[in-house]
């Protein structure tokens, strides 16, 4: 009977992989073929020839190397921002005392709930008061921290025994020196978790810059590839050359930090 259940979530299993991967496969595959076989019916599984000059052909149609670029800046900016806001409230929230800290604590839960759908509108009213309609500045400013990654941040550092605060401090070290040399290569697999997935958020992002941006020079790569879509026309084996251009990036980060998300994700579920 075990080893039935064992091969009953083996099939699962491979069905689930085959059904989340051949959309992505079969978009790699497209990109590498010619129109004819990107709109044949039946569907051409696999190219007679790999057409390579149509990633080439991409960056003549559109300017994706300013579009890579923006979203490079933007969010390195938004991730650096995120972790250093992060780490240095989680630090207030674990370590100091101060009046109405569970109270802080108690609120910033309760923004959690509250969908970011519902404040997007106020954002951008708010940006379009500041004038900063059309630049990074309205891009990075509203995502500059995170009270979701805050929030993490403060669950995987009460792991982090108080003594070594108190033994800093009777060393004559300051907050930030212990935040600098004691807690951040403590808490690095949390850190680098944060990083991670704050960069494929920025990196994803699509909605937001789509509100506050109409200049070509300041769009991010989705915004850029839906453009395209619709300048691109019936180019099916282009659209799909581009939207890998953008998916395989960000593939690749996750492919090399996978264990560093999946060891700072289990060790705060573990000891947070």
């Amino acid at each position: 009977m075990k080893k039935v259940g064992t091969g009953i979530s083996l099939v699962f299993l491979v069905v689930a992989a085959i059904v989340t991967l051949f959309p992505f496969i079969y978009m790699i595959l497209s990109g590498l073929m010619t129109y004819s076989e990107a709109t044949s019916i039946p569907p051409t599984l696999f190219p007679e020839k790999l057409q390579w000059v149509n990633f080439t052909t991409v960056f003549t149609k559109a300017p994706f190397v300013r579009y890579f670029f923006n979203t490079v800046f933007v969010s390195s900016v938004t991730t650096i921002a995120t972790v250093v806001t992060a780490v240095l409230a989680s630090f207030a929230l674990t370590s100091l005392n101060f009046k109405y800290k569970n109270l802080v604590l108690m609120v910033m839960i309760s923004l959690l709930m509250v969908p970011y759908e519902s404040i997007i509108f106020t954002n951008y009213h708010t940006i379009l008061k500041m004038g900063l309609l059309n630049s990074y500045t309205a891009l990075i400013v509203p995502f500059l921290t995170s009270i979701f990654y805050i929030y993490y941040l403060n669950g995987y550092l009460r792991s982090i025994p108080a003594t070594f605060y108190k033994a800093a401090k009777i060393d004559g070290a300051t907050d930030l020196e212990y935040i600098w040399r004691i807690l951040v290569p403590m808490s690095k697999p949390a850190l680098v978790t944060v990083a991670i997935l704050t960069f494929i958020s920025s990196w994803n992002s699509f909605l937001w810059p789509l509100l506050v941006t109409n200049d070509k020079k300041y769009r991010l790569l989705n915004n850029g590839l839906s453009a395209f879509t619709t300048e691109a026309g019936s180019d099916v084996h282009l659209q799909m050359a581009a939207a890998t251009l953008t998916v395989i990036p960000i593939l690749i980060i996750y492919l090399v930090f996978r264990k560093e998300i999946i060891r700072g994700v289990a060790k705060n579920g573990i000891k947070g």
